[in-house]
């Protein structure tokens, strides 16, 4: 090691090269347990429900750039954040999707990667979206993460941690994320074997296998060649119904199972519940009925915005304000999830009335909390003015 290279370490400056451990095999291969990658368990449709839910109503929520004043907060409309969120954070890429597609990687691998594009001034100037599976990750004599990333064409490029968005689900050594569906391997595993054997069931003909009896002893190559004859013949949904014609004595017996019998669908309808308590959704947000009510589905929206979409919203908040954001600044990016939270009309309009009568709330703050402007002064209600005319 050079004089130029001791003294730039000891001032702190990283090299991109500068590599104590790596994670070469981790990336490409994150979410592979069990047999089931993440990307085929987008296939169990309560896998796919759940991520999209999430994820989409994440995207969907208002982003507010504020600029803290003391005590108090200002939203700065003019911010370079508000525009991209606004305008697009990319030229391919809107930010509910580039959202959207941050929370659904991290979701089904653990880990969801952006770069952080800066104009020469250093002005936050976009946000690129980087699908997990192009990165390998290693760690600088630094302790901090550099992040090589391969494109489209087989090039790679090296990005430090201080140039990207790194949105992790829980971690095993504080550094990469692990996405829960590798921390409930079996879950998944057991639920896509029941959708294996479903489809399996229904592939042929939905009707279960049954016995061959023949008189005397059959050769091998015989068993083999009436098993081959009689599945080409009538296995498969595309046979089922056909006639089965038998001779040389040979007689047929069904099996009788159903497969409520063989508890198919009661496993089926269980590992729908199984995914939902992984990724804490409701049931009915995934059009699973099966336990609803007029209580608690009225209930599912609020619950589902305080114990599923907060902690992810603040987990974004939190990354942004690492990444994105000047250290020394007083900016802050908020997810509003306030009209997650809103209950029915009445009750919330019951509530407005009693802060509006004990005087914690004005009429003005009272309409910002329901995205309405405030009055204009000399703004006279239309109750009023009918009272007085």
């Amino acid at each position: 090691m050079g004089m130029i290279d001791t003294i730039a370490r000891m001032a702190g400056y990283e090299r991109r090269d500068d590599t104590r451990l790596s994670w070469d095999a981790l990336a490409p291969s994150i979410g592979y347990y069990a047999g089931v990658s993440a990307r085929a368990a987008e296939n169990l449709s309560a896998v796919l429900a759940c991520t999209n839910v999430i994820a989409d109503s994440l995207a969907s929520i208002p982003a507010i750039v504020y600029r803290r004043d003391g005590d108090s907060r200002v939203e700065v409309a003019d911010h370079p954040l508000k525009r991209l969120t606004m305008l697009g954070v990319s030229q391919g890429m809107t930010w509910p999707e580039f959202l959207a597609h941050l929370v659904a990687s991290t979701l089904l691998t653990g880990n969801g990667l952006a770069e952080i594009v800066r104009a020469g001034n250093g002005q936050l100037a976009g946000l690129e979206y980087i699908p997990w599976g192009r990165v390998t990750v290693s760690q600088l004599m630094s302790g901090r993460l550099a992040y090589a990333v391969t494109d489209t064409r087989g090039q790679t490029r090296r990005l430090l941690q201080g140039e990207v968005i790194h949105l992790r689900d829980r971690t095993d050594d504080g550094l990469i994320g692990r996405s829960r569906l590798s921390r409930a391997a079996d879950v998944v595993t057991g639920v896509d074997l029941a959708n294996r054997h479903a489809r399996n069931f229904l592939g042929n003909g939905a009707s279960p296998s049954g016995i061959v009896e023949v008189p005397g002893t059959m050769k091998p190559d015989q068993r083999a060649s009436l098993r081959t004859a009689f599945q080409d013949r009538h296995g498969g949904a595309d046979n089922a119904g056909s006639t089965l014609v038998l001779d040389g004595g040979m007689t047929w017996k069904a099996s009788q199972i159903s497969p409520e019998d063989a508890e198919l669908l009661e496993t089926r309808k269980f590992g729908t519940e199984e995914i939902c308590r992984l990724f804490q959704v409701p049931p009915p947000l995934v059009q699973d009925y099966s336990h609803n009510t007029f209580t608690n589905s009225e209930t599912a929206g609020r619950w589902f915005a305080m114990f599923t979409l907060a902690p992810w919203a603040r987990k974004i908040e939190a990354e942004f304000a690492r990444s994105v954001f000047p250290t020394s600044g007083n900016f802050e990016l908020e997810l509003d999830l306030s009209g997650f939270l809103r209950g029915d009309p009445k009750t919330r309009w019951d509530a407005h009335k009693i802060a509006l009568d004990t005087g914690v709330l004005d009429p003005d703050e009272v309409r910002q909390l329901e995205g309405w402007n405030p009055r204009g002064a000399g703004t006279t209600p239309v109750g009023e003015a009918e009272g007085t005319a």
